[in-house]
């Protein structure tokens, strides 16, 4: 089976930029991307079935695996919500399909997205992971918007070795991740 081209990217230009930038000369120092976590919950519609079976369908489309299905911790009566409901899915890619799945997401997806200005460069954990939000999963292009009957929006998290934002940010920026540039001050008009 052939190499994703991103890993292969990583492999031969981003540790070697990442090294150089760094001033480090050990390739196991530097941030490396460990895997991918796609995650789905089903909010409000708990009841009905049809609303989870959806969710597993359309992460196993996008993803390409199948998908587990999350189960709630503790019982809120508020949300009419008793321990052991099944609350959303997930899916945890790794290797190949990590990077293929990050590869489309970067190249097709992303500029899908309507209205987009660019991924907020400040949504790290502190640790270097990043998290990223889509309010819509019909921006896969796997999908055929006519066979769900309800959109709604999916959870990225990029898990990343490393304990730094900034280098995590660098690694992220050199696969092709389209930061959003903080926006310029805006000049007060001249009359």
């Amino acid at each position: 089976m052939a190499v994703p081209r991103l890993q292969e990217k990583y492999q031969k230009t981003i540790v070697p930029v990442l090294q150089k930038k760094f001033g480090r000369e050990n390739v196991m120092s530097l941030p490396r991307l460990q895997k991918i976590v796609v995650n789905m919950g089903v909010g409000s519609n708990l009841s009905e079935k049809k609303y989870m079976e959806e969710a597993v369908d359309v992460l196993t489309q996008i993803t390409g695996q199948k998908p587990v299905v999350t189960k709630a911790r503790k019982s809120i009566a508020n949300f009419k919500l008793r321990e052991g409901m099944n609350v959303g899915c997930m899916v945890t890619l790794r290797g190949i399909r990590m990077y293929e799945f990050m590869d489309r997401l970067i190249s097709i997806v992303l500029p899908r997205v309507r209205d987009f200005q660019g991924i907020n460069p400040k949504s790290f954990d502190g640790n270097g992971n990043y998290n990223l939000g889509i309010t819509e999963f019909l921006v896969f292009p796997e999908l055929n918007p006519d066979k769900y009957s309800k959109s709604q929006g999916l959870n990225v998290t990029f898990t990343i070795r490393g304990n730094s934002d900034d280098e995590s940010r660098e690694m992220l920026r050199e696969f092709g991740m389209p930061f959003r540039a903080d926006a310029p001050p805006k000049r007060k008009k001249s009359h």
